[in-house]
């Protein structure tokens, strides 16, 4: 950038622009609340030691009789920080005569930006979980798969609550299902009644169903979908979200620049479980 100056007209409006930024970010971002997180502190390094503690049985013993000494041991999942970041060039024409609020528009755009980089991260993740459920390219994904995953996890004594996150074409057979075609609905469950008035499943089949668009890709009209406990994904953020600018005097703009360092594991693989999902929607 030519003549660059660190000193920026838009100091004080960064302020504004950071708390629209973070307030759209936490309502855009669905997984971040649903796995576990960790916060990295300065100076810790670029990776991210978690202890992974397997399970263990307690056995009877009688009366007075000594117990056998255990021996715990863990594995350890390291979480790699990253560097993820948008940048926007705003002249001074834009931000002085604009009719929409640029402070507010800059906020929501970066807000949303950081919120999907780490939906997207996390979704990622899915590809490492068992499948189970519809599989085959074109096949639906129907409440008997979301059955089969429940009592897939709880088999295996995964610690709940379940939470599933499907891509919204992926879920939209299953509504379909609920709600009889969308039409004149068989029965009078909550489930049904939520499903037909707000589009929104919520819980079933012991799953907190939540949608998202925030897939990193899918092909073939299939996407990954995941289904899985708090413990089953690690999230490690050292700074969630940055913004800063610098001005550039000859081009009589500022560069506005939101960036997040943070970094994303499977913690456990057997705590999830995945259902490829058809996103083609036919009748």
């Amino acid at each position: 950038m030519a003549n660059e100056s660190t000193t920026s007209t838009l100091q004080h409006l960064i302020s504004p622009i950071v708390q629209e930024a973070m307030f759209v970010a936490s309502e855009t971002a669905i997984m971040p609340g649903l796995v576990k997180n960790f916060t990295v502190p300065a100076n810790a390094g670029k990776v991210l030691q978690v202890p992974l503690y397997g399970t263990e049985t307690a056995i009877d013993r009688n009366e007075a009789q000594d117990l056998t000494n255990t021996a715990i041991s863990t594995n350890v999942a390291n979480i790699t920080l990253t560097e993820a970041g948008i940048m926007t060039t705003l002249t001074d024409m834009a931000r002085n005569h604009s009719v929409s609020n640029v402070v507010a528009d800059l906020g929501k755009l970066f807000g949303e930006a950081i919120a999907k980089r780490h939906d997207q991260a996390l979704t990622s993740l899915f590809t490492d979980f068992t499948e189970v459920g519809a599989g085959a390219q074109g096949k639906e994904i129907t409440v008997e798969n979301l059955f089969q995953a429940y009592a897939t996890l709880k088999s295996l004594a995964v610690p709940g609550p379940y939470y599933g996150v499907f891509h919204p074409k992926a879920i939209y057979n299953v509504k379909k299902g609920l709600t009889n075609s969308f039409v004149n609905p068989t029965n009078n469950l909550a489930v049904t009644n939520q499903a037909m008035s707000e589009g929104y499943i919520g819980r079933i089949a012991g799953v907190d169903i939540y949608e998202t668009s925030n897939f990193a890709s899918f092909s073939d009209g299939q996407v990954v979908n995941g289904i899985f406990s708090r413990d089953a994904l690690g999230l490690a953020v050292a700074e969630g979200l940055k913004i800063e600018t610098q001005r550039d005097a000859s081009l009589r703009a500022d560069e506005v620049v939101a960036s997040t360092r943070y970094g994303v594991q499977v913690l456990h693989s057997t705590y999830g479980v995945k259902l490829l999902g058809d996103t083609i929607i036919t009748d």
